[in-house]
């Protein structure tokens, strides 16, 4: 879990801590190499208010209070291996800096919403920014979507819909719930069934599958505790659990992340302000992940309250434990924000077949003792229709003994009878008893007759039984090699998914260059419908030029020949002139001398 920046009650922070989550331990950030080559290494300010997004091996800080304040939205990047702060250089329509907003990020995307500019003005506005390209957008939608608000949650379902819950708005604290489906771009407002939350702000929300976790938050009048489901396929809200009032739900400005660990999800709380500063951490809610071996299906949680679950009373005993510890390392803050880049620890497929196979191997002499008898009992039926009437006789048939006892059995028979024969006989007895011996000598016959019977068709039985789990041992085979196959099936299934999120990038990359070729090719349109108005603008004023320079021409010649005319008119005069002072002589220079 990596935290940056919050409010320690006296001034914003600047620092960047590390918590490991797995051995429980803080540790500060500090830069193992160079920056980045995407991104110029600087000085991250302190801020309150920003968004944390976990991106790969990296952190992505947008917007937040800063000082000193900025009039732009920034957005940094941390690089967990080198724990360095780099700078991006964002192109496009960069939206105004604002805190109290929420950010989303959906593949390589991120999604800004709302949020409180630095004039305190409440904003609803929706913004796109391409990680890849540095590039900003602002998005359009339709429908009513939510008032400008801040301090609200938000959580991006199935990479498609777009949840915006609670906040701040100009005038009130909000509960509503709306949500905006990227495939069409209309927001609506979510319809819900049963209890829901009261109007609240500043609380914490993760989203787990398909049950979106609301935990804290504030009125103007009250702040509440406890952490509320919303399931989005239902449209239901619940009550996950209710903490004790010193819990850190009661606390302002507190920061939650989820926490993958097995088939287990927990849900990390830290920081917040009541009356002082918080640096504690405190596991809220720990839920059963029944889907951990899935990657892209929605785990459907069964949430477990944490104090009574064993396992996570060691964990929340260590944690205890590690309170000194935290008092250490971590300044106590709040209105921080928090990310946690913990992947999912997933069994392996094969590992869990492989269980499933030792479990059947656990099972497997029940299961054959059960298989066994229900032969057993499938083959005794033709037995049982041979059943002596005498009592004696069937009670003894129905005994289940081997092959040999049951020759030396009729033999030790033949004998008895025999020896009862011979004293009858030698004891001198009547006809009656010879008589009954003698029966008694054929019903024995008869008993070796039908003991001979049941041994032959117990061989039968016996085959058959050899015959049967000989096929249940190919059978046994074609099962594991089924699972072979599955296990076969489900990797390729794996690398086509892999290749199918590979050409997503591509088309999205394709997509992002051809927007960017058509709005190349709109300025070049744009620049081409300019140019020809002005070459036709210079083209007219080229012809009323050309009209003026043809009237000057007419005009010109006409005052060259008005001044030919002239010129000849003053010769004809000076000749008139020298005809006179040729005939008046002398007297024409009178003037002169006067």
């Amino acid at each position: 879990m990596v935290v940056f920046g919050g409010d320690s009650g006296h001034h914003l922070l600047d620092d960047t801590k590390i918590l490991n989550l797995e051995k429980l331990s803080w540790d500060s950030a500090v830069p193992k190499g160079p920056p980045s080559p995407n991104g110029c290494s600087a000085k991250l300010p302190a801020c309150k208010g920003h968004c944390l997004v976990p991106w790969g091996n990296s952190v992505i800080l947008v917007g937040g209070k800063t000082e000193p304040a900025s009039d732009r939205l920034s957005v940094w990047i941390f690089n967990s291996e080198t724990e360095l702060w780099s700078l991006v250089e964002a192109k496009g329509d960069i939206p105004a800096a604002r805190s109290g907003h929420t950010v989303i990020r959906a593949g390589a995307t991120l999604i800004l919403f709302g949020g409180e500019d630095t004039k305190g003005k409440k904003r609803h506005d929706l913004h796109m920014f391409d990680l890849k390209s540095s590039t900003w957008l602002q998005l359009n939608y339709k429908g009513a979507g939510p008032s400008p608000r801040s301090n609200h949650v938000a959580a991006l379902y199935d990479d498609r819909i777009l949840l915006i819950f609670g906040g701040h708005s100009k005038s009130k604290t909000l509960n509503d719930l709306y949500s905006l489906d990227f495939e069409t771009m209309v927001w609506s407002r979510v319809k819900t069934h049963g209890h829901h939350p009261s109007p609240r702000a500043g609380c914490s929300g993760a989203l787990c599958g398909t049950k979106w976790y609301i935990a804290g938050g504030a009125s103007k009048k009250k702040r509440h505790v406890e952490t509320w489901v919303f399931d989005i396929l239902d449209s239901k809200w619940s009550v996950c659990v209710v903490p004790p009032s010193s819990s850190i739900t009661s606390k302002k400005g507190f920061s939650m992340v989820p926490f993958y660990h097995r088939d287990k999800i927990a849900l990390v709380a830290f920081g917040g302000n009541k009356k002082e500063p918080c640096n504690k951490v405190e596991v809220l809610v720990v839920l059963q992940n029944e889907h951990s071996l899935s990657w892209r299906s929605a785990p459907e949680v069964d949430h477990v309250l944490y104090e009574y679950s064993p396992s996570n009373k060691e964990l929340v005993g260590h944690l205890n434990k590690c309170a000194p510890l935290y008092s250490n390392s971590s300044v106590a803050r709040q209105s921080l924000t928090s990310v946690v880049e913990h992947p999912p620890i997933r069994e392996p497929l094969s590992e869990s077949l492989l269980k499933q196979a030792n479990l059947g191997t656990s099972l497997h002499g029940p299961l054959d003792q059960v298989e066994e008898y229900s032969l057993a009992q499938k083959l005794q039926k033709p037995i049982d229709d041979d059943r002596y009437d005498d009592a004696d006789d069937s009670s003894s048939c129905q005994e289940s003994t081997p092959k040999g006892h049951r020759s030396t059995r009729a033999e030790a028979g033949n004998q008895s009878y025999m020896a009862q024969v011979e004293t009858v006989v030698t004891g001198g007895s009547s006809v009656r008893r010879i008589a009954r011996c003698a029966s008694d000598v054929s019903q024995s016959h008869l008993y070796n007759t039908k003991v001979a019977d049941l041994i032959r068709r117990n061989a039968v039985l016996e085959d058959r039984l050899a015959t049967a789990l000989a096929s249940k041992d190919q059978l046994e085979k074609s099962l594991s090699s089924v699972i072979h196959s599955r296990e076969q099936l489900e990797k390729m299934l794996a690398n086509k998914d892999k290749e199918a999120e590979i050409l997503k990038e591509k088309i999205a990359s394709l997509e992002l260059a051809q927007e960017e070729s058509n709005s190349l090719s709109n300025t070049v349109h744009a620049d081409n419908v300019r140019l020809e108005r002005e070459v036709a603008f210079l083209k007219a004023v080229a012809d009323e030029t050309q009209k003026e320079l043809h009237s000057t021409r007419r005009v010109l010649a006409g005052e060259q020949s008005r001044a030919f005319q002239l010129q000849v008119e003053v010769f004809h005069l000076k000749q008139r002139l020298q005809m006179l002072e040729g005939r008046s002589g002398t007297p024409t220079k009178q003037p002169h001398n006067m």
